[in-house]
């Protein structure tokens, strides 16, 4: 190898871009690091909370309603050991979100707010130079792998000796592995220091080898053919920017335009029409609705009042099931594009070294939507418990026939077993210690903190919740008039 080719990658140039990948490793760490000390934080708030709510809400004359309306319960998705070298869609993507047994879908998208132009650059990580910027370290390696020994006039020479083709593969072989070395060893310390999965480690290396196998077999492509320096690197970079670039760009763009996907904030503004729209309507018109779905509540003595907690969240649950089949459609759609963009890649290499990237981290599309299939999971089990402790939809105490009340030992720990997205938490209808008991038509809100496992199975990811209330924030009083307090 020249000495100039040395200089590439040894030399202070060659420093720089070592320390240009070595930034971009501890920049991915920084962002893991930040979204665990952030999940950290919200935890210890969320725990001081949760007692400031028991206080005012745990007595046995408490209100279970505005118990229920106040405990907040607080999901996190923490990044996975190799998240540093793929942040992919978690600078975007909400990785702590709080829910409570009101309706869903006003809940799941309230984070859906991002600074579209911050975020069109992308984060700066490791699979960013992987994909952009070593390509760059081929072309400068590779555009004169043979038009430099023919200018230098040495071409013939090497060609008569015996064996030349071994020496050109021995070249391309050196250059080759100085700029996978230059990748694969900052990330091997990324890797130690965040104590990443050997497999997931390997995965990634093999993926970065064989994405600059690809370049360096274009570029020996290229440099056999061209007559001059100059013009084999005009035509890589020509290729760089078509590869990585160009098509890529184009590829998004076709896939979007074909398959449009609405905003989730769509989802949450029709929701919150339903739920606006039954404070004017009859609450039998509320309850037929809720009855369709929910036979086994439908001897529930009626509301005759002009408020009432079980109509409350009655037509917060109609108001997310209205919107069911624009939810399904949305998540179709979202799946959709995922596939078409996995298609590419078998065309792209770009785009299928960032899909398998992701895919590796657990930072892609699929890790989001399984994210919000355990808050989904969580909030059908807040749903089920409040409902069998007589504090949400339909209180037991105001049932023809009384019930044994729940205790904190029957609340949804979601830390039990999963099925694909389903809960096998069984509500228990044993007495035990009640320190919530039953006042009026309602019970106090229990309190208490859990952990709870993704629903898919991944290494490192799980969802977890703690109740938290909102500060300063008071419920309806019932018979306050028609101000929806979400």
């Amino acid at each position: 190898m020249a000495a100039g080719e040395h200089r590439v990658l040894i030399g202070p140039s060659g420093s720089g871009k070592s320390t240009l990948i070595a930034l971009a490793v501890w920049s991915g760490i920084s962002v893991s690091q930040r979204q665990d000390a952030a999940i950290e934080r919200v935890q210890a708030a969320s725990a001081a909370a949760l007692a400031s709510v028991a206080e005012v809400y745990g007595q046995p004359d408490g209100d279970a309603g505005y118990g229920a309306y106040y405990t907040f319960y607080l999901t996190w998705d923490p990044p996975s050991a190799l998240a540093f070298a793929a942040v992919g869609q978690r600078d975007i993507q909400p990785f702590a979100l709080r829910v409570r047994a009101l309706g869903l879908q006003q809940q799941l998208y309230e984070s859906e707010n991002i600074n579209a132009e911050l975020a069109q650059p992308g984060p700066f990580d490791w699979s960013f130079v992987l994909i952009y910027l070593a390509p760059l370290a081929v072309i400068v390696l590779m555009h004169d792998l043979v038009s430099g020994e023919r200018e230098a006039g040495r071409l013939r020479l090497l060609l008569s000796f015996p064996g030349s083709r071994g020496l050109w593969l021995r070249r391309l072989l050196a250059r080759y592995l100085l700029v996978f070395a230059a990748l694969a060893l900052p990330l091997a310390v990324g890797l130690m220091l965040m104590q990443a999965p050997l497999l997931a480690g390997l995965g990634s290396m093999i993926v970065a080898a064989l994405y600059l196998a690809f370049w360096s077999g274009l570029g020996l492509l290229v440099a056999a053919f061209v007559r001059s320096s100059g013009a084999g690197a005009a035509s890589l970079l020509g290729c760089w920017v078509v590869l990585t670039l160009i098509l890529p760009t184009l590829a998004t763009s076709a896939i979007n335009s074909a398959i449009p996907v609405a905003r989730g904030t769509d989802l949450t503004l029709a929701q919150r029409e339903v739920i606006h729209g039954a404070w004017d309507r009859p609450k039998e018109e509320t309850f037929d609705a809720f009855f369709v779905n929910h036979p086994e509540w439908s001897d529930t003595p009626p509301v005759t009042g002009r408020f009432h907690w079980k109509w409350y969240y009655a037509f917060h649950q109609v108001g997310d099931e209205s919107v069911a089949p624009q939810v399904a459609e949305y998540r179709g759609s979202l799946a959709a594009r995922e596939r078409w963009t996995e298609r590419a890649g078998w065309l792209l290499p770009t785009v299928a070294t960032q899909v398998l990237l992701h895919r590796l981290a657990d930072t892609d599309l699929a890790a989001q939507l399984a994210y919000q299939d355990s808050i989904a999971a969580l909030h059908r089990r807040i749903r089920g418990f409040t409902a069998a402790s007589a504090i949400s939809i339909i209180p037991m105490c105001a049932r023809s026939s009384p019930s044994p009340q729940p205790t904190s030992s029957d609340f949804p720990n979601t830390s039990r077993a999963h099925s694909a997205g389903r809960s096998h938490w069984v509500r228990s209808s044993r007495l035990r210690s009640r320190p919530w008991r039953c006042s009026g038509s309602a019970c106090a809100a229990p309190v208490g903190s859990r952990w709870c496992s993704r629903p898919r199975a991944r290494a490192n990811r799980h969802a977890g919740f703690q109740g938290i209330e909102t500060a300063g924030r008071r419920g309806p009083p019932p018979g306050r008039g028609r101000a929806d307090p979400a």
